[in-house]
């Protein structure tokens, strides 16, 4: 069995303007908004699928495309033309570490703006792979009451520094401290015990600083581990997902979606 895949279809875009950055942005849905990061190499079909699944559980589906070509399928050379552009990009400081990233002022307008035009008490937030904890950085606005940090891998983890660096600035992780501690945000944080590019030194990292308001979810990726995946395992809620009750990433989508509908609603 394969991973879920779906077309563009259904969406309405435009572009967006934030931070001083200029993305097109999907959307789609009724209901409380999320704001969906997709991963590298961008708009994939399996991120498609999980942006339909947030519509039909009731949300409304903000997604910036911020590299590759959406609804384009993976492949190694698309992998490797939005990695190249991303690593580049000032947007996203792929390698710096205790650094505000640029982008983050983008999604922070994008999430005041979905807000703004739907119902709920805020809104989530969803980055994956590279975009992972982008989603952590945009809590800093108080319009963000529920981010997810599907194996968060910026900064790359190099050095023992890049693999404990939470992705955010000082400034920015004491405010999203701050609002742990003070007005109850909480944040879900996903990878596989094997994978190296989301590091368990930067969970640790990040739930030193934040305590019980981040929920840790670690899938075994082990050798004989009983979901049968593979050591290099990585997407958790795209490319691992396969939708049969008990399978491990299926599990644990659902329970994004769980968290998004108890924040939000």
């Amino acid at each position: 069995m394969t991973a879920p895949e779906a077309v563009l279809s259904g969406w309405s875009v435009a572009p967006f303007t934030g931070g001083g950055y200029t993305h097109d942005v999907y959307r789609r849905g009724d209901g409380p908004g999320v704001v969906l990061i997709p991963e590298i190499p961008g708009i994939h079909p399996g991120v498609v699928v999980l942006a339909n699944h947030l519509v039909d559980n009731g949300f409304t589906v903000a997604m910036p495309s911020l590299f590759g070509q959406p609804g384009r399928p993976k492949s190694l050379g698309h992998i490797l033309s939005s990695l190249t552009r991303a690593c580049v990009a000032r947007e996203f400081a792929a390698l710096a570490t205790n650094k505000e990233r640029p982008v983050s002022h983008f999604l922070r307008a994008l999430a005041r703006d979905l807000n703004a035009s739907t119902p709920g008490r805020g809104v989530g937030v969803i980055g994956q792979c590279f975009t992972g904890g982008f989603a952590l950085a945009a809590a800093v606005d108080d319009s963000v009451l529920a981010p997810v940090l599907s194996q968060p891998s910026v900064p790359f983890p190099l050095t023992g520094a890049q693999r404990r660096d939470t992705g955010m600035s000082p400034p920015e992780m004491k405010t999203v401290a701050d609002r742990c501690a003070n007005e109850g945000l909480c944040a879900i944080g996903l990878r596989f015990s094997e994978d190296k590019m989301s590091p368990r030194e930067r969970f640790a990292a990040l739930k030193q600083r934040l305590g019980d308001a981040f929920e840790v979810i670690e899938i075994d990726s082990g050798p004989g581990n009983q979901g049968g995946f593979g050591k290099m395992a990585h997407s958790v809620l795209t490319d691992e997902v396969r939708e049969v009750d008990g399978q491990p990433a299926y599990e644990a989508r659902k329970r994004v979606v769980e968290f998004l509908a108890q924040r939000l609603n």
